[in-house]
C-alpha cells in the first residue's frame, strides 16, 4: 500500500477498531436473548461447522490463548452448549464439541452474523468486498 492512498488523519487500524466495536454491539443487541458474552458467541460461531477442536485449535481460531479460553469453555459447558472429551488416540488432548443446545445456539449465531454482514455489505461492489478481505488477511498475517 502506498502511503499517499491513505487520507491524512486516517488510520485503517483505528477504523477497524471502531467497526469492530460497532459490530460487536450490533451482535450483542441482536443476540441478547441467548444471554452469551461476546467471547462465548465467538467460540460457538467457530464451532458451528460441527468440527470438534482441541482447546489449542479453538484458541487459535478465536484468537485467544488456551488459558483465557478455559473460562469461556467452563461457562459454555455449564450451560450445556459444549462437551469436553478426549480425542481418540490422544488422551491428553481435550476435544471440544457442541451439544444439541450448542448446535441450536450456534445456528442462531451464524444466521445472525450472516444477516448483519449481508445488510452491511450488500450495496458494496464485489471488488470492494474482496479488497476488504485482502486487507483483513494482511492484518492477520502482520499480527501472526
Amino acid at each position: 500500500m502506498k502511503s499517499e492512498s491513505v487520507p491524512p488523519g486516517r488510520s485503517a487500524l483505528l477504523a477497524l477498531q471502531r467497526a469492530t466495536h460497532a459490530t460487536l454491539h450490533r451482535i450483542a443487541t441482536e443476540l441478547v436473548d441467548l444471554d452469551l458474552t461476546a467471547s462465548e458467541i465467538n467460540a460457538l460461531a467457530n464451532l458451528a461447522d460441527g468440527q470438534g477442536r482441541t482447546v489449542s485449535q479453538l484458541g487459535a481460531t478465536v484468537g485467544a490463548r488456551p488459558t483465557t479460553l478455559t473460562s469461556v469453555l467452563d461457562r459454555l459447558e455449564r450451560r450445556g452448549h459444549i462437551t469436553r472429551g478426549t480425542r481418540a488416540g490422544d488422551r491428553r488432548s481435550v476435544l471440544i464439541e457442541l451439544t444439541d443446545s450448542g448446535r441450536t445456539a450456534a445456528a442462531v449465531i451464524t444466521q445472525t452474523l450472516t444477516n448483519i454482514e449481508n445488510r452491511a455489505l450488500n450495496d458494496l461492489p464485489a471488488e470492494a468486498v474482496a479488497d476488504f478481505y485482502a486487507v483483513l488477511d494482511a492484518l492477520v498475517k502482520e499480527g501472526s
